[in-house]
C-alpha cells in the first residue's frame, strides 16, 4: 500500500485516537497506532506500536524504525495527558513530560515521515490540541504545552505548504466517554450537571465528532485548507467554562 493510504496515529488505544483509528480503517486506510496500549480494533490493516509517547528518546526510535519500512503520508497526533492541579502544586517536571508527550511526540513523528511526504509531494499533519488553550483552572501545564501546538501547526504550515503537505489543528471541548474526560469529571460525580449546563449545544461531544473533523483535514481534497485551528467544542470556545 502506498503511503499515501497509510496513516500514523498517537493514542489509538482510546478516545479520541480510537474514533479516528476506525475512522480511517473505514475509509481503506492502512493504519499504524503509537500508544502504550495496544488498539483493539483487530484488522489486518492495523498496526500497534507500544511505546510511551513522553519517552523523547523511545518515541523517536519507534517512528523511525515504523517508517524505515511503512512510511505515512498522514500523521495524527492524538495522544495527551492533562495533570490538574493549580498552580501551587505545578511543577517543571509536569511541564516537561507534558511538552515531551504533547510537542515533541509530535515532532518525532512528523520528522520521520517526511521525506516519504515530500518525495510524494503530499501529506496531511492534523494535531489535537483542546479548547483549554484559551484558557483553563487548574491547567497550567495542559494549556501551555497544548496551546504550542497551534505555534507547531502554524509554522509547519507554512514551511511545508510547497511540498502538498497541509498541517492543521482540532481543539476539542469537553468530549465524554474519553479517559481524560472521566479523570476530571468521574461518571457519578456531582460536576457532570453543572459542566453540561456550560455548553451551548446541550451535550459533550462524543470522540467520533472529533474524529469526524480529523477526516476532513485528512481528506486529500482539503488541500486548500492549512495552518488552521478548529474548535470541535459544542460552543464553549466562545464562552467561559469552568470544570
Amino acid at each position: 500500500m502506498q503511503s499515501k493510504n497509510r496513516v500514523a496515529i498517537t493514542g489509538g488505544s482510546s478516545g479520541i485516537g480510537l474514533a479516528a483509528a476506525q475512522a480511517f480503517l473505514d475509509a481503506g486506510y492502512e493504519v499504524i497506532n503509537f500508544s502504550r496500549r495496544d488498539c483493539p480494533i483487530r484488522s489486518g490493516r492495523l498496526t500497534s506500536v507500544a511505546v510511551d509517547l513522553s519517552n523523547t528518546e523511545a518515541t523517536r526510535e519507534a517512528a523511525i524504525s515504523m517508517a524505515a519500512s511503512l512510511p505515512a503520508a498522514t500523521v495524527v497526533h492524538c495522544a495527551g495527558a492533562i495533570r490538574e492541579k493549580r498552580i501551587e502544586e505545578a511543577t517543571l517536571a509536569d511541564l516537561t513530560e507534558l511538552a515531551n508527550l504533547h510537542l515533541g511526540a509530535a515532532l518525532s513523528l512528523v520528522q520521520a515521515n517526511l521525506s516519504a511526504m515530500k518525495q510524494a509531494r503530499y501529506g496531511r499533519i492534523v494535531l489535537i490540541s483542546s479548547r483549554a488553550v484559551l484558557g483553563l483552572s487548574k491547567r497550567t501545564a495542559y494549556s501551555a504545552t497544548k496551546a504550542g501546538m497551534l505555534g507547531l501547526a502554524r509554522s509547519w504550515a507554512l514551511e511545508l505548504a510547497g511540498d502538498g503537505i497541509t498541517v492543521n489543528v482540532i481543539a476539542p471541548g469537553p468530549i465524554a466517554d474519553t479517559e481524560m474526560f472521566e479523570e476530571i469529571i468521574p461518571a457519578a460525580s456531582t460536576k457532570m450537571n453543572a459542566a453540561l449546563k456550560q455548553v451551548p449545544v446541550g451535550r459533550f461531544g462524543t470522540p467520533e465528532d472529533v474524529a469526524r473533523a480529523v477526516m476532513f483535514f485528512a481528506d486529500p481534497k482539503a488541500s486548500f485548507v492549512t495552518g488552521q485551528t478548529l474548535f470541535v467544542c459544542g460552543g464553549t470556545s466562545i464562552g467561559s467554562i469552568a470544570y
